[in-house]
């Protein structure tokens, strides 16, 4: 009868190890899922920048500094082989294409030309689409980490090394604030 008992126990714990770490596997394969959806749309804005910058050089040739630093932030985002990297080079790219925007502010014949206009529509649309990504990413994250830190799942987490994944969330204070657009 103890035998019984024990074994029962046993297979009961063994169950719930196979179900708590496919658990795991389903929340992070959803986890590599949402991100890759999210890279696509990010492939898609990177392929836009350069024709939108292009576009900018021609009315805004003295504003170079900025142009640059819109292709070096998108390089930086798209070359990043990380979660974490992706995520740093994406908060950069996200406040370095807000200045590019409050520049066209400063040029009324940039901000008519219908080029512009269309890439800026084109790209306003993919954030859209990064956007609604990105929440997707962060609420399977949020439920993996939620359950990975949860007792008693968080026995099976640490046994089999499931690592807590990053949010995609804004980065710095600065990236928080509004752009200032100047004259």
């Amino acid at each position: 009868m103890v035998f019984a008992i024990v074994g029962g126990i046993l297979v009961l714990l063994i169950i719930w190890i196979i179900a708590s770490y496919n658990g795991f596997v389903k929340l992070k394969n959803s986890i590599e899922e949402a991100f890759s959806t999210m890279d696509v749309y990010l492939k898609k804005r990177y392929d836009l920048i350069p024709n939108l910058v292009e576009t900018v050089k021609g009315y805004a040739s003295h504003e170079k500094d900025t142009l640059e630093r819109v292709i070096a932030a998108r390089n930086a985002a798209a070359s990043a082989t990380t979660m974490e990297g992706r995520i740093e080079g994406e908060n950069a790219l996200q406040g370095v294409l807000k200045n590019l925007f409050a520049l066209a502010e400063a040029y009324p014949d940039l901000k008519a030309n219908t080029n512009f206009l269309e890439l800026q529509g084109e790209l306003r649309r993919m954030e859209e689409e990064i956007a609604n990504a990105r929440k997707y990413y962060n609420a399977v994250v949020k439920t993996y980490n939620t359950k990975r830190e949860m007792f008693p799942s968080s026995i099976i987490a640490g046994l089999f090394h499931f690592d807590k994944k990053p949010l995609f969330e804004v980065g710095s204070e600065q990236e928080r604030e509004n752009v200032k657009v100047q004259f």
